[in-house]
């Protein structure tokens, strides 16, 4: 039965390991094998291989035919190469010293290089990992730097909106004061027109009663020369005993009571001014109700004399 070494699939999708067994080349791929001899996981770097070496090299050397991939498994772990030291010792090419001398000596080269490659892989690993350190530190200081920026531009622009605030409550207090002294000097204007308009009404007040008492005195005047010159037309002459007689009358009434004398003379004057002004008043007042009527009564005449001229076409 001829017997072939390959690999047996497991684990999930896209993270698959692999049994390194030994079946019959007439089985399925994942179906009954005779033996495993090891285990391969290539998602590691470098691949991870774990193999019994004395159980391949047994089944090599019984004719055991490997497939490509575990064919290359086993010369990376020098399998194939002490086959093939084992065939020279039987053909007497050299001896089993000699063969296990020179297998040690690959084996150590091997693990040499193996060792170098894993010592590579790692400082590539912590070289890529600092880089990635240094471009998220610039990329963080980037961030900082435009947080800085915006939170400054943020500042500036709260700071010109304060300023035009500012401004604008300034304009608005300067507008209410321009207002106030518009409406101050309206005030002003009108009070200053109210008082120019009392100031007329109480003017022509003054005027009119001056004129009412300065017609009163007058009349007063006028009253008293007429009363004078009638008293002295109706008067006679008086004889020289009767003036004496008055003047010794008149020097008693004097010399009793001046004083009465004089507050009824006052009395008298006030009363005759006083009844002249309502006198000249009502004389104003009756002159001034005539006026609009003698107009309305020359009104119709005008119209009638019209009417007359039309009706004998008279020019």
């Amino acid at each position: 039965m001829p017997a072939k070494i390959r690999l047996a699939r497991h684990g999930r999708k896209k993270f698959a390991f692999f049994h390194i067994v030994v079946a019959d080349e007439r089985a399925p791929r994942d179906g009954r094998f005779i033996e495993k001899i090891g285990i391969y996981n290539p998602n590691t770097n470098p691949a991870t291989i774990d193999l019994d070496f004395d159980k391949a090299l047994d089944w090599m050397i019984r004719g055991a035919q490997p497939s490509e991939t575990v064919r290359a498994i086993l010369s990376y772990k020098g399998v194939l190469y002490r086959k093939h030291l084992l065939e020279g010792v039987k053909k007497g090419a050299f001896d089993e010293e000699e063969a296990e001398k020179r297998f040690n000596s690959w084996k150590s080269d091997k693990e040499a290089k193996i060792r170098s490659k894993e010592d590579k892989l790692a400082k590539e690993a912590e070289a890529g990992l600092k880089e990635r350190l240094e471009a998220e530190k610039k990329i963080r200081e980037a961030r900082t730097q435009e947080i800085a920026k915006k939170q400054s531009d943020l500042a500036e622009e709260i700071a010109k909106a304060g300023q035009e605030d500012d401004e604008a409550k300034l304009t608005e207090e300067q507008v209410e004061e321009v207002e106030s002294g518009e409406d101050q000097e309206e005030t002003k204007a009108e009070t200053t027109a109210e008082k120019a308009e009392d100031t007329a009404a109480e003017s022509a007040e003054t005027s009119a009663e001056a004129t009412a008492a300065e017609s009163a005195e007058e009349a007063a005047t006028e009253t008293a020369t007429e009363e004078k010159s009638a008293e002295e037309v109706e008067k006679p002459e008086k004889t020289a005993p009767d003036k004496i007689e008055e003047k010794e009358d008149a020097a008693e009434e004097k010399i009793e009571s001046p004083e009465e004398v004089k507050t009824e003379e006052t009395e008298n004057k006030a009363e005759e001014k006083v009844a002249a002004a309502k006198k000249s008043a009502d004389k104003k007042t009756v002159a001034e109700e005539a006026e609009p009527k003698e107009e309305k009564a020359k009104e119709p005449e005008t119209k009638e004399a019209g009417s007359k001229k039309a009706d004998t076409g008279e020019v």
